[in-house]
């Protein structure tokens, strides 16, 4: 089984999870064996069966997506940190994912149709052995293992998410990059019969399609840097980017591309979504960065999305690359993160 013993910026679920509950969940996943790489069910979700999306926000939800459950190793050592999960009722719930509609509560609805089963994830460009996934090897190729990050939204709101996963480093090494690999293309799924917001302009918040985002290879390479194929133990909904999608933990979430079908490695710095759609807003780093504010509000706090109510505050001041730095800050030594945000 692999341990990972975390740095003092990594969370571990028995840090912020009740010990008891901890430990049982443990104990369950522990005597399951792999069972992760069957197709991922979805029931539909529907107003009269749910009442309204905010009825997901409850403390006491009924879990409304049936999800194969994932044997993984958790983390072990980290000091101890005094930061809540945000329930997954909510994670599941408040979703930025513009191919099922650019409102929050968008995706959960409009996504449960969405077809995982078969996919491909093809890893090519500036390699020695290209390299394509199916559905189950997303699964089975790599260990599995919890990583508890702070996921923090450039609309400064912010949650704590245990996602599991493996590092995206393994995944490069297994195509062999050459060295002419100086950054790391990702693109999204381009189905508009299943995306809907991907063939409507106004569902999909006038995004060109499809959904493209890139790491420079040093930033992919990163221990921290996370290809996730789950949460809270469960393969991922379709909400969340499933099958599988990037978790950059010290950058703002839309770095973080969700349903990847296409990894390209490539000699220069590849387009990316956002920084096309409003390049004087949205940079190519994307570094969490509560001295810079966005064009139309501050960075200098978030609003944590906890147990309380969907209009509570919960406001708390937003930190140096998400509070990564010890890690990360290295990779950027000698930029002006102004001008390189």
């Amino acid at each position: 089984m692999l341990i990972k013993i975390p740095k003092k910026s990594e969370l571990s679920e028995n840090q912020v999870t009740q010990e008891s509950v901890y430990l049982q969940r443990r104990q369950l996943l522990k005597g399951m064996g792999f069972i992760g790489a069957g197709t991922l069910l979805s029931s539909a979700l529907s107003s009269k069966a749910h009442g309204s999306v905010f009825d997901l926000f409850k403390e006491e939800e009924k879990p409304v997506f049936t999800r194969k459950a994932l044997s993984y190793s958790g983390q072990a050592g980290a000091e101890n940190f005094p930061e809540k999960l945000t329930p997954e009722g909510k994670v599941i719930s408040h979703n930025n994912f513009y191919e099922f509609g650019a409102q929050k509560h968008q995706p959960a609805e409009l996504a449960q149709g969405f077809k995982v089963n078969p996919w491909q994830l093809k890893i090519s460009g500036e390699v020695d052995k290209p390299v394509t996934l199916d559905y189950d090897r997303l699964f089975s190729t790599f260990a599995l293992e919890e990583r508890i990050y702070r996921l923090r939204c450039v609309e400064a709101w912010s949650m704590v998410i245990p996602w599991v996963g493996f590092p995206l480093a393994k995944l490069l090494k297994m195509a062999q990059p050459n060295s002419r690999a100086k950054y790391v293309a990702f693109e999204t799924l381009h189905d508009p019969e299943q995306m809907p917001g991907q063939s409507s302009r106004r569902l999909g918040g006038g995004i060109a399609y499809p959904y493209v985002e890139g790491l420079r290879i040093d930033e992919a390479m990163n221990p921290l840097t996370l290809m996730s194929v789950g949460l809270y133990g469960k393969t991922l909904p379709p909400q969340n980017g499933a099958p599988i999608r990037l978790v950059v933990p010290w950058k703002y979430g839309f770095k973080s591309i969700k349903s990847i079908v296409g990894i390209k490695l490539l000699e220069k710095e590849p387009p990316t979504t956002w920084n096309l759609l409003a390049p004087h807003e949205y940079g190519f780093y994307a570094n969490v960065n509560p001295g810079v504010a966005h064009p139309r509000w501050s960075q200098a706090s978030e609003r944590r999305i906890t147990t309380g109510g969907l209009l509570a505050r919960n406001r708390i001041e937003t930190l140096m690359f998400n509070g990564y730095g010890e890690e990360v800050a290295d990779l950027y030594k000698g930029m002006d993160l102004r001008k390189f945000y």
